[in-house]
């Protein structure tokens, strides 16, 4: 099992989540997060006055997959969450270790 992490754009979610549903994913976690990698932050004018946004919104999409569904998952998530430009994000794979469902007590696959 693996735990696939993408760090996204905020407007590219809808898309994302279409096209997981489409190739059989049931469940992704979201969440809002503020970060920078190579993009770094930008400069805006408020009221006349020049600040610096270092930290940018992303969303952190977290989906935990059998093995073998990660290649169709991260080839998802390339065709759909990148505009070619820089700041598109990333995505992180781990070795997922166990997975236990609180309702039913089920482990491994069957609870994901």
């Amino acid at each position: 099992m693996k735990m696939i992490t993408a760090i996204i754009k905020p407007f590219k979610l809808d898309d994302v989540r279409d096209a997981l549903e489409d190739v059989g994913i049931r469940g992704i976690t979201v969440t809002e997060v503020k970060g920078f990698g190579r993009q770094k932050g930008h400069t805006e004018l408020y009221r006349g006055a020049e600040y610096v946004i270092d930290f940018l919104p992303k969303l952190k999409i977290e989906i935990a997959a059998p093995a073998n569904q990660v290649d169709t998952i991260v080839d998802t998530l390339l065709q759909t969450a990148g505009n070619n430009k820089v700041g598109d994000g990333k995505i992180f794979i781990q070795e997922l270790e166990q997975v236990i469902r609180i309702r039913t007590g089920e482990t491994g696959e069957d609870a994901i």
